[in-house]
């Protein structure tokens, strides 16, 4: 007894080390099965070992996961930015799309004119849907004057362009000016029908259309005829078209023949006019 309890340790390490020889001389071999110890260790030790290759495959992913967040912060960055820099792109083309028709209008009349005419921008408007007046980005240092007669290109039906009317200069500044277009009722304009010469006033607007009368009650005009301006008065340049006369109406009480027309301008999207230098 005295012999174990002073050489328990050393019997101990001993013992280990031979089984672990064992082991590794049994394992080493090339035998395709397992001996019944090796089972037994094998069945003691794999839910341990299974247990612990769980959790070093849990932190390794836990570890690869906080560099992927990293990663995928900065492609989502870069990607919100692709986005950013697309949806303007895609605004722009959409702009250019809306636009298209007036700017192939536009350089049309820019090829026919024969006025000096000076592009302007609107750069504000009264509110309401209508562009009764507004304001356009050009005056005195660009050669705007007062009462010069403010143009549209506008394609008509038959697909050729006209200088269509939209109003006049009633103010202007150095780098501004203040436009009244025709469908303000306290700016009047002087017409022609173009197929009789018949002549009469334009007054307002009435449910969307221009409101005007003849100066001849007896006048021959139809639903269709176009109208332009007359030049009397010696405010708006003459012969520019106005629009087409979608009804007419004798009113025998008053003496008078009243027209409405649908305007040729669209009075409701209006960004950029011609101004007629005079």
């Amino acid at each position: 007894m005295f012999f174990l309890k002073k050489y328990k340790n050393r019997m101990i390490v001993t013992a280990v080390a031979i089984i672990l020889i064992i082991i590794i001389g049994v394992t080493s071999t090339e035998r395709m099965s397992l001996t019944k110890v090796e089972k037994v260790i094998g069945n003691i030790f794999a839910p341990i070992g299974k247990f612990f290759y769980n959790i070093s495959m849990k932190v390794s992913d836990f570890f690869a996961s906080i560099k992927d967040m990293g990663r995928l912060k900065t492609e989502n960055e870069e990607l919100k930015n692709i986005v950013i820099e697309l949806e303007e792109q895609n605004r722009k083309y959409e702009d250019l799309i809306g636009k298209s028709d007036y700017l192939k209008n536009e350089a049309e009349l820019m090829k026919k004119a024969k006025y000096n005419l000076i592009p302007a921008q609107v750069i504000g408007k009264e509110p309401g849907n209508w562009f009764n007046r507004f304001v356009i980005d050009k005056g005195f240092k660009d050669g705007i004057k007062k009462d010069d007669t403010v143009i549209q290109a506008v394609e008509t039906e038959k697909g050729i362009v006209e200088e269509g009317i939209v109003g006049r200069v009633v103010e202007v500044e150095d780098n501004f000016a203040k436009v009244v277009s025709i469908i303000d009722e306290n700016n009047k304009i002087s017409f022609k029908v173009i197929r009789t010469q018949d002549g009469g006033i334009i007054s307002g607007i009435v449910d969307e259309k221009l409101s005007g009368y003849l100066f001849d009650m007896k006048a021959d005009v139809i639903k269709g005829d176009k109208l332009f301006t007359s030049g009397l008065g010696g405010i708006y340049v003459k012969d520019i078209y106005i629009g087409e006369i979608k009804d007419v109406v004798k009113n025998d009480e008053d003496l008078m023949k009243n027209v409405y027309v649908e305007p040729a301008v669209d009075f409701k999207k209006i960004y950029r006019v011609f101004v007629i230098s005079k």
